[in-house]
């Protein structure tokens, strides 16, 4: 299978990213998961920063991967293009604020 481009929303932005044609579902959940947690946490939350916000949804969702590999499956998921994606946007965050 070969590299395949996405563009991925993830918080109001827009990310190019190329990945294994394999990979192609696995990262839209996951960028969907992020959307829906940072969705629940501005609806439940009186938080607004993107960067609080995004940051929130990692720690969120980490705990639950982590939980989920624990309890069934020794393998836990590679986040490694998600966390770069955030580490990219909470620069550029930081660089405006």
């Amino acid at each position: 299978m070969g590299k395949i481009s996405l563009k991925v929303n993830v918080g109001g932005r827009t990310y190019p990213l190329t990945v294994n044609e394999e990979e192609q579902q696995r990262v839209l959940k996951a960028a969907e998961d992020i959307n829906k947690a940072i969705k629940m946490l501005q609806e439940n939350y009186a938080v607004k920063d993107m960067q609080d916000l995004l940051a929130m949804s990692a720690l969120q969702l980490s705990t639950k991967s982590t939980n989920q590999a624990s309890s069934s499956a020794p393998v836990a998921p590679d986040f490694s293009d998600v966390e770069a994606k955030l580490n990219d946007l909470s620069k550029e965050l930081d660089a405006l604020g």
